[in-house]
């Protein structure tokens, strides 16, 4: 007679190609000993999702998605007895990466250049399920007090973190953020943190200026009308930005970020565009007006840093929609639409993932 399989069964949202997310069962396995067991409780959907869904990110077929993750410890390998080591009971956030160790960059300290990094959510199972398994070193503990849907907010903090830092913002320096969705108002929270002063907004959807106003913006535009665009110059006395975001993506905003770029002014290119959108760029105007072009990539060593910023960022401004798992292609429709200010997955229900009551 088999021996039954006593093992707990739980539910995921898996990614079998483009179009194709289905909400699948299977037995836990055990955990190695340097790992944890997380009951998801929020889980942010963001771009990257849709892309993966629509088939213009690459992801590994068969994966749990769900990058932007919360969650409560409900197991610890027996190798976990770190100080710092996350404990049952912890509300933990997931810095949701795992790095070959072995090539250049790694060994160079700049692991989120690994040539063969793999993402949670991606190429390793998200945290869009009733269970996620990680190394715990990669589970941060948040205080207990801390809103779960908040907390799964920190890993796009922690790469807004790693953006500022590329950005070189300085207090009293004026700042133009280019999109105004989670990730910009995140941008603009951290640059009236660091005394950005005036920091201008834009972006084409009223309700997303709305957002960067509440966030920190002095001034929030519509970045396609030629008179508001104009207001956003003088503000800087008509020399331009000395720090200018594109957090949407886009060939068309980068090359509106470099118009408006003052002389000796940086540009940074955060938001995640497609690999075959090309912008054009006159070689001249960046020899002659002396311009620094930057990327950011994730959150290399800012996931502590992250979760330290929390409670300074006001991020419970947001305005939020809660879906189950069984819920998935309404929350993906939501996420597109924009209706609210972030959307997410709630394995757990609505207010085991902080939503008030209504």
């Amino acid at each position: 007679m088999p021996i039954p399989d006593t093992r707990v069964r739980t539910r995921s949202l898996r990614f079998h190609g483009p179009g194709d997310v289905r909400l699948d069962e299977a037995a836990e396995r055990a955990l190695a000993p340097d790992e944890v067991r997380i009951r998801p409780l929020a889980v942010g959907v963001c771009g990257t999702d849709a892309h993966i869904v629509a088939g213009s990110f690459a992801a590994e077929p068969g994966v749990v998605l769900g990058h932007e993750v919360c969650g409560r410890v409900v197991e610890i390998g027996a190798g976990v007895d770190n100080a710092n080591a996350p404990r049952v009971g912890d509300l933990v956030t997931v810095e949701p990466h795992r790095y070959c160790t072995a090539c250049t960059w790694c060994r160079a300290g700049q692991e989120h250049l690994c040539a063969g990094k793999r993402g949670y959510g991606v190429r390793l199972d998200g945290g869009m399920a009733e269970s996620m398994v990680v190394p715990a070193r990669i589970a941060y503990v948040l205080p207990p007090d801390t809103i779960p849907w908040v907390g799964a907010l920190c890993e796009p903090v922690a790469c807004c973190v790693h953006a500022v830092d590329r950005l070189g913002i300085v207090a009293g320096e004026a700042l133009l953020v280019l999109g105004s969705g989670p990730a910009g108002a995140v941008l603009t929270a951290l640059g009236r943190l660091l005394g950005a002063t005036p920091i201008v907004a834009a972006d084409t959807r009223e309700g997303r200026r709305d957002l960067a106003l509440r966030m920190g913006a002095d001034v929030a535009i519509d970045p396609r009308d030629p008179d508001q665009v104009r207001e956003a110059i003088d503000l800087t006395g008509g020399e331009g930005y000395p720090a200018v975001v594109d957090a949407v993506g886009s060939s068309a905003v980068l090359e509106q970020a470099i118009t408006l770029a003052r002389r000796g002014g940086r540009v940074l290119e955060f938001g995640v565009a497609s690999p075959d959108d090309i912008a054009a760029v006159r070689p001249h105007d960046l020899f002659s007006r002396e311009l620094t072009l930057l990327g950011s990539v994730i959150n290399p060593w800012t996931h502590q840093r992250a979760v330290a910023l929390l409670p300074r960022l006001g991020l419970d401004r947001l305005t939020t929609a809660f879906y189950g798992l069984h819920e998935f292609d309404e929350a993906l429709a939501a996420q597109r639409r924009g209706d609210v200010d972030k959307v997410f997955v709630a394995p757990a229900g609505a207010a085991a993932a902080g939503e008030p009551d209504r």
